[in-house]
């Protein structure tokens, strides 16, 4: 009896040992693709930039196919989320741990909070308990061709509401331009890069 009994609490200690290691696997993995996320919007050098009309542009037609009174361009680094392009809100950046487009960058679609008052990602967040008390979200991905998300197109309101799917395809396509002109940015740095080198 002393045996059998003890053969299931073995088996119990093996399996919660394989859960255990199965864990911190994943939490490895997971640390080094975001270190490698990080890394990928860094090469792009666009952190910390000032203002282009190409990017300007887009946040405006964001907010009008949306009908929202913010829209941004946020690249999301290790402890910020900085705005590349803004319409509606003042800050230039706010801290990544209270941002809904940290959420965003984990899906593959447009992530849509209809009233953050109610959703549990974000309920608790500053940017919803104060200002610019936002209410609905919709964040579409920046996601490049080697599928690294460097942040998102977004576009937010300070009363609960919905999307449409006309507006969210319009969004999805709008963050899509924003990333060519991401790519069509670096690889102007990169020509000029080789062509500074080329003259030294």
């Amino acid at each position: 009896k002393s045996r059998s009994a003890a053969e299931p609490r073995g088996l119990v200690s093996m399996m919660t040992g394989w859960g255990c290691l199965l864990a911190e696997l994943i939490m490895i993995s997971t640390d080094q693709t975001e270190r490698a996320r990080v890394q990928t919007l860094q090469g792009y050098g666009i952190l910390d930039t000032p203002n282009e009309p190409e990017f300007d542009a887009i946040v405006r037609e964001a907010a009008r196919a949306c009908r929202t009174p913010i829209a941004l361009i946020s690249f999301v680094d290790e402890s910020r989320q900085w705005f590349k392009a803004k319409v509606g809100l003042e800050p230039s950046e706010t801290p990544r741990s209270i941002s809904f487009c940290t959420h965003a960058i984990h899906g593959d679609h447009v992530m849509v909070v209809e009233d953050a008052r109610r959703d549990p990602r974000v309920t608790g967040s500053p940017l919803v308990t104060g200002n610019p008390n936002i209410r609905f979200y919709a964040g579409a991905p920046l996601r490049t061709r080697t599928g690294a998300r460097l942040g998102t197109l977004c576009v937010i309101d300070d009363q609960p509401r919905t999307a449409n799917p006309r507006q969210l395809k319009q969004l999805e396509e709008l963050a899509q331009r924003v990333v060519v002109l991401l790519e069509q940015r670096r690889e102007r740095r990169l020509r000029q890069a080789a062509g500074g080198a080329n003259q030294s």
